[in-house]
C-alpha cells in the first residue's frame, strides 16, 4: 500500500472525527464563549465530595471514607484514587482529544458507534449516520444535561464493546477479543454496573442466536472459540476492575440493594436486593412506549398555553386545593402526563430510525437481526416494571443481580443501542443491494411493496394517532386523576369547574400531542420518498447517504434541543460554588467559633492562604473556605428540613449530614430513616448527634435552631438492653434513653459477657482527633465501661484499637459503634481499613500491565503478518 492509497484508506475516517467535533461543539455552542453546563446531579456530587476532595488536598490521601452524608459511608462508592483507574483516565482524555464538557461526551457516544459501524463492514459516511442516530436519542442528551456522567461514559462505551463481540463471532478472535477487553475495560471503568448489566443481557441474547445459527451450520466448534475468546476478555476486563467492583459488591450486600434482615414490612414486597415498589417506581407507561415513535406522546416538552392555563387557575384562586394539583411532578416537570414520578424527557429514537429498523426486519438476514429484534421486545417490555408485574416479578425473583437497580425504566438504552444498529443495517442492505427494494410482501394473500408495512408501522400509526387520539391514549396520568379525584372528595361544590379545569388541561395536551404525530409522519414519508427516488435511479448514493444524514438530524436535533439547548448554560464563574452558604449556615459557623476556642485562628490561617493562592477569587468562592475548615475541625450533624433531607446534597457540602444524595445508602440507616428520622424521633436525632436543624425561616429563608439534646460524638451508656433480632432492636428505638443505654444484637452478646455496670461519675470519654478515616479518644475511669460513637458501624472496613492493640466493637442502636473499655486511661482509636481494598488493587495493576503487554503482542504480530503478506504480494 502506497502513500496515496493510504490517505485514500483514512480520509473517511479523519473526516467522522472533523464531522464527530463539528456536531459537538455546533450543538453546544455556548462553550465557545466560556459557558459551562448546569448538571443537577453534578452539583449534588460536588456537595457529597466536598470533605473528600478537601481531605485529599490537606493530607495528599484517599479517606476512603466520609461522614458528609448519612451519617458516614465508604468513600470509595464516591470519589477514590485506584491506580488503574489513574491509568484508564489518561486513556479516556486521549480518546476525548482533549475537547471540552459537555462536546467530549457527546464525541464520545459519536466515535464509539463509528468503531461498531466501521466492525461491521459499513460504509464510513452511512457510519456517520449511524453514529448520529445513537447519539441523538434523546435520553442520551437528557442525561448529560442531568449530570449522570458515569453513566455517560457506560453508554458511549458499550457499542465499541459491542463490536469487538461481533468480531469475535465472526471469526477475527484477536481483533475481537483486544476490542472487546480494551473497551469493556473503559465501561467498567465509568462504574455505571447498571448500565453495564443490560448491556450484557442484549449480549446474552445476541449470543443465543449466533449459538442458534452456528449449530443449524454445524459450526458449533468455532462459537465456542468466540465465547472462549470473549471469557477471556472479560476477565481481563473484570480484574483490572477488580478494586471498584470488588469493593462495590462487599458494600452492597450492607446497602438497600441488599437482603433486609427486618421482617415488618410487605413480604410480598420484597427481594433480595431493591424492594419491589422502590426499584419499579420508575417504571416506563405502556403507552408511554410511543415516544420512541412520537415524540410527545406523553409530553416532556410543555407549553405556554398548557402553563398560562394552570397558573391562571391558580392566581385566580378559583378553588382550593388546586395548589396542590399544580405540585404534581408531571405538570411542573416540563408538563408530563405519563405515569413516572417525574422524568426531564421522553426516550425518542427518532422516527425515521425506528421507520428503516422495522425496514430492517424485513430485508436483513441472519442471526443478529433476531437477537437485536428479541433484546429490543424485552428492554421495552421490562422497561414497563410495574406495568407488567409478571415479567418484572420473574426477572426481580429469579435473574440473578436484576434486582440490585432501580430505575428500571433506564432497561431502554438496549432498545437505544439495537433499533439504530438495525435500521442502519437496513440502509447498508440498500446499498449493497438495490434491488431489495423491489421485493414484495406477502400478508393475508396480497402481494405488498416491501415498505408498505414498516410505513403502516411508524407513519400509519403515527396517522391514526393523530386524527383519533382519545380513542387510544390517556391525556391525565394515573397520580394526576387520583389527585384530583381527592379534591373532587374535599371540595363537591367544585366538580363543575374540576370538569372544565380538566377538559382544558387535556385539550392544551392533545394538541401538543397532534403536532408532533403530524410530524412524524411527515418525516417517515419524506424518508420513504428518498428511499423510492433512490430505488428508480432518480439520485444516486452520495445524495442519498447525505439527504438521509439531513433528514435525520432534522428530526433528532430539534427534540434533543427542547431538553438540552443553550439555556442549560451558564457563565462559569456560576459553578464555581456548587451551593452557596445560606443565613443558617453562617448562623451554624458563628456557634461553632464562638464554643470552639482556636477555630477563628484556623479560618483566618485558611483564609489567608486561599487569597494569596487565589487573588481572583470571588466573594462567594472565599464564602466557602471557613466551612472547610468548619467541616475538618467538627463534631456535629446538621438535619436541614429546608431540602428533600434524604434526596439533596448541598447540607454536606458545608456540613456532616443524616441526609444527602446517594443511590446506595447503607440499608440499616435507610431504616432507619423510615422508622424514625422521617417520624422526626428526636432520641434518634439525638444519638445521630443532630446539633443543628436548619427550617425555613420567611426574613432570611432559613435559619438553625441548636439541638442541645444531641449527645455528642461519643457518650458512656451506663447499662445496655440485649435484644433478640434486627426487629426488636430497631422498635427498641421508639422508647429508650440513648444518654443511658445501649441497644445490643444478642449475636454480639460474648463481647458483654460478665460486664457489670458501675458507675463512675469521674469517667470520661472526649474525641482527640477527627479525620474521615480516622478517629481518636481519650478515656480516663476507674471501672469499665460502655463507650457508644455516634459513628456508623461498617464491616469490614472499621478497626479498633486499645493503646495501639486491636480490639473488638460492636454494632448499638442500629446502626451505631460501641465497645467495652476496661478501666484506667486508654487511647481509643478507630482506622479504616478495609483489607480489600489493598489486595484488589495489586490485582488490579497486575491486571492492567497484563492487558497492556498481550496488546502490544497482538498489535506487533498483527504489523508482521501485515508486512509479510505485502512483501509476498511485491515479489509474487
Amino acid at each position: 500500500m502506497n502513500y496515496k492509497d493510504l490517505l485514500k484508506k483514512i480520509f473517511p475516517h479523519f473526516t467522522a472525527i472533523i464531522v464527530f467535533l463539528l456536531i459537538g461543539f455546533i450543538y453546544f455552542q455556548p462553550v465557545l464563549d466560556g459557558k459551562q453546563l448546569r448538571k443537577g446531579d453534578t452539583l449534588n456530587a460536588q456537595g457529597y465530595k466536598k470533605e473528600i476532595v478537601d481531605y485529599r488536598k490537606t493530607s495528599g490521601e484517599d479517606p476512603l471514607w466520609t461522614n458528609s452524608l448519612f451519617g458516614g459511608m465508604p468513600a470509595y462508592q464516591i470519589l477514590v484514587g485506584y491506580k488503574a483507574n489513574a491509568v484508564l483516565h489518561k486513556v479516556k482524555k486521549t480518546l476525548e482529544l482533549a475537547t471540552p464538557e459537555p462536546v467530549k461526551w457527546i464525541f464520545l457516544y459519536l466515535i464509539g458507534f463509528y468503531i461498531l459501524m466501521i466492525s461491521l463492514g459499513i460504509n464510513p459516511w452511512l457510519s456517520i449516520i449511524g453514529s448520529i442516530a445513537y447519539t441523538f436519542s434523546t435520553y442520551f442528551l437528557i442525561i448529560i444535561g442531568a449530570g449522570h456522567i458515569w453513566k455517560v461514559h457506560a453508554l458511549a462505551f458499550m457499542p465499541p464493546a459491542l463490536a469487538g463481540i461481533l468480531l469475535c463471532f465472526r471469526g477475527k478472535y484477536k481483533t475481537g477479543g483486544l476490542l472487546t477487553a480494551f473497551f469493556l475495560i473503559l465501561n467498567l471503568y465509568s462504574n455505571h454496573i447498571q448500565m453495564t448489566y443490560y448491556f450484557m443481557l442484549a449480549v446474552i441474547i445476541i449470543g443465543i442466536f449466533e449459538f442458534y445459527y452456528r449449530f443449524k451450520q454445524k459450526d458449533l466448534a468455532h462459537f465456542f472459540k468466540a465465547v472462549g475468546t470473549l471469557t477471556i476478555a472479560s476477565l481481563i476486563a473484570l480484574s483490572v476492575n477488580i478494586s471498584n467492583l470488588y469493593n462495590s459488591y462487599q458494600y452492597s450486600k450492607e446497602t438497600i440493594r441488599g437482603k433486609s434482615e427486618l421482617t415488618l414490612g410487605d413480604k410480598g414486597n420484597q427481594t433480595s436486593g431493591l424492594d419491589k415498589d422502590y426499584a419499579t417506581a420508575w417504571s416506563y407507561g405502556v403507552q408511554e412506549t410511543l415516544t420512541l415513535l412520537i415524540p410527545n406522546a406523553k409530553g416532556g416538552a410543555g407549553s405556554p398555553q398548557e402553563a398560562l392555563s394552570i397558573l391562571n387557575y391558580i392566581q385566580n384562586g378559583q378553588m382550593d386545593g388546586v395548589e396542590s394539583y399544580y405540585n404534581i411532578p408531571q405538570v411542573e416537570n416540563h408538563h408530563y402526563w405519563g405515569n413516572q414520578p417525574f422524568t426531564a424527557g421522553p426516550v425518542y429514537v427518532g422516527a425515521i430510525i425506528l421507520f428503516l429498523f422495522f425496514l430492517g426486519l424485513f430485508i436483513v438476514r441472519g442471526a443478529l437481526k433476531w437477537g437485536l429484534l428479541t433484546a429490543t421486545i424485552l428492554s421495552i417490555m421490562l422497561s414497563w416494571g410495574h406495568n407488567f408485574m409478571p415479567l418484572t416479578n420473574f426477572f426481580l425473583d429469579y435473574i440473578p443481580l436484576y434486582n440490585k437497580f432501580r430505575v428500571v425504566s433506564s432497561i431502554l438504552i438496549v432498545a437505544e443501542l439495537c433499533i439504530p444498529l438495525l435500521a442502519i443495517l437496513a440502509v447498508k442492505q440498500i446499498l449493497d443491494n438495490p434491488e431489495v427494494l423491489k421485493e414484495k410482501l406477502e400478508l393475508f394473500g396480497k402481494k405488498l411493496n416491501i415498505l408498505a408495512l414498516p410505513l403502516a408501522l411508524t407513519a400509519g400509526v403515527a396517522l391514526v394517532l393523530y386524527l383519533i387520539p382519545t380513542s387510544f391514549l390517556d391525556f391525565q396520568s394515573q397520580q394526576e386523576m387520583a389527585t384530583l379525584s381527592n379534591i373532587r372528595q374535599a371540595n363537591p361544590q367544585a366538580a363543575s369547574f374540576l370538569k372544565e379545569f380538566t377538559a382544558n388541561l387535556e385539550l392544551a395536551r392533545i394538541d401538543i400531542f397532534k403536532a408532533d404525530a403530524l410530524r412524524t409522519v411527515i418525516l417517515i414519508l419524506l424518508a420513504g420518498s428518498l428511499l423510492l427516488l433512490f430505488d428508480r435511479k432518480i439520485i444516486k448514493q452520495p445524495v442519498f447517504i447525505v439527504a438521509l444524514m439531513a433528514l435525520i438530524l432534522v428530526d433528532l436535533w430539534p427534540v434533543n434541543k427542547r431538553f438540552l439547548n443553550n439555556d442549560s448554560f451558564v457563565p462559569r464563574k456560576e459553578l464555581n460554588v456548587a451551593f452557596p452558604p445560606t443565613a443558617a449556615d453562617f448562623q451554624i459557623l458563628q456557634m461553632e467559633v464562638q464554643n470552639r476556642p482556636g477555630l477563628q485562628d484556623k479560618i483566618d490561617n485558611a483564609m489567608a492562604d486561599f487569597k494569596r493562592e487565589n487573588r481572583r477569587a470571588s466573594k462567594l468562592e472565599q464564602s466557602i473556605v471557613p466551612f472547610s475548615v468548619l467541616n475538618q475541625n467538627s463534631d456535629y450533624r446538621v438535619l436541614n428540613t429546608t431540602v428533600n433531607t434524604f434526596n439533596n446534597a448541598s447540607t454536606s457540602y458545608l456540613h456532616k449530614s443524616i441526609g444527602g444524595y446517594h443511590g446506595a445508602k447503607l440499608r440499616r440507616y435507610q431504616e432507619l430513616i423510615e422508622f424514625h428520622i422521617a417520624k422526626n424521633n428526636m432520641k434518634v436525632l439525638n444519638m445521630l448527634n443532630t446539633r443543628y436543624i436548619i427550617q425555613p425561616n420567611k426574613q432570611h429563608g432559613t435559619v438553625a435552631q441548636l439541638n442541645p439534646g444531641a449527645l455528642g460524638n461519643v457518650w458512656l451508656a451506663n447499662n445496655f438492653k440485649l435484644v433478640e433480632n434486627a426487629n426488636q432492636e430497631i422498635l427498641e428505638l421508639n422508647d429508650f434513653d440513648p444518654a443511658q443505654t445501649a441497644i445490643v444484637d444478642q449475636r454480639f452478646a460474648s463481647q458483654l459477657e460478665g460486664f457489670q455496670p458501675a458507675k463512675d461519675t469521674l469517667a470520661s470519654i472526649r474525641q482527640t482527633l477527627y479525620a474521615p478515616n480516622r478517629l481518636q479518644y481519650e478515656f480516663h475511669s476507674n471501672s469499665e465501661q460502655i463507650a457508644v460513637f455516634s459513628e456508623i458501624f461498617y464491616q469490614p472496613g472499621w478497626q479498633a484499637y486499645i493503646d495501639g492493640k486491636k480490639a473488638p466493637h460492636f454494632r448499638t442502636n442500629y446502626v451505631l459503634r460501641g465497645m467495652r473499655i476496661p478501666a484506667g486511661s486508654h487511647k481509643i482509636e478507630f482506622k479504616f481499613e478495609p483489607a480489600s481494598f489493598y489486595i484488589c488493587e495489586k490485582i488490579s495493576v497486575a491486571s492492567m500491565i497484563l492487558f497492556f503487554l498481550a496488546a502490544v503482542a497482538i498489535i506487533v504480530q498483527g504489523l508482521r503478518s501485515y508486512l509479510k503478506n505485502k512483501k509476498s504480494t511485491i515479489n509474487e
